[in-house]
């Protein structure tokens, strides 16, 4: 199984700090934004990961992580997304890196507190399909919200006026070697992107689609500057990646 950590975008919602460089460069804390989720990766049993990015920032990437390995890495390879053609775009990259294997998505600006070994394990043992990763919110509302039956996820609501869960879908996703079969079906959306919703929804409607709940704390530390501060604060508290809770 290998992984993918999506490292594009604008970083619109962090200007001015962005007005330089990649978000995903700048401090969580004591540590660069993106190594949280190489660290979550590596935690997770993952020795391989493609790093897709864009922009003017790429050299500084590769200065900052180079082969991986000081990370834990036993390798490490590098893609470039030309624009901003969302999430689902920048994922199809990395159709002939999976080489037709399982792979675990993370955006780079998602960190958490504990670890997802378990589940990593678990979805290696399933025969096909998709696992996304749910948190327990107070503001369903800001995000898309899992609604599931027993142990499959049934719908996705992208910020719904009146949740049906307390559920958040976040930016960690598991996926079988169809994800890409399904990206090459997609039609961009009103805002002219290719949406992960939408590859969710995919395996949906398939019936093919688990989920997990995940323990401790998580943030999105891109959301906006307030959400930089507290995920920083919370990393210096309390420590991010953990390998037990």
């Amino acid at each position: 199984m290998k992984g993918v950590i999506l490292a594009g975008g604008m970083g619109t919602r962090l200007l001015p700090l962005t007005k330089v460089t990649n978000k995903h460069l700048l401090p969580v804390y004591d540590q660069p934004m993106i190594t949280y989720p190489i660290r979550t990766l590596v935690n997770a049993g993952i020795e391989e990961v493609l790093l897709v990015t864009g922009g003017n920032s790429v050299g500084e990437f590769l200065r900052l992580l180079g082969n991986g390995r000081e990370y834990g890495l036993g390798w490490l390879s590098y893609a470039y997304q030309d624009g901003a053609g969302g999430i689902a775009d920048a994922l199809k990259l990395a159709r002939e890196y999976a080489e037709g294997e399982k792979i675990i998505v993370i955006l780079g600006d998602n960190i958490i507190e504990g670890n997802i070994r378990a589940a990593t394990e678990a979805f290696l043992n399933e025969e096909r399909g998709a696992k996304i990763f749910v948190k327990e919110v107070e503001n369903p509302r800001e995000y898309g919200v899992a609604v599931c039956e027993g142990d499959q996820v049934v719908h996705i609501d992208e910020k719904p006026e009146h949740p049906r869960s307390n559920l958040a879908v976040i930016g960690i996703y598991m996926y079988d070697e169809h994800v890409f079969e399904i990206i090459e079906r997609l039609q961009p959306s009103a805002r002219g992107e290719l949406e992960i919703t939408d590859v969710n929804n995919a395996y949906i409607d398939r019936g093919e689609m688990s989920y997990e709940v995940l323990d401790g704390w998580w943030g999105d530390s891109g959301e906006c500057v307030d959400a930089l501060y507290r995920v920083s604060a919370l990393v210096a508290e309390t420590g991010a990646n953990k390998m037990e809770l």
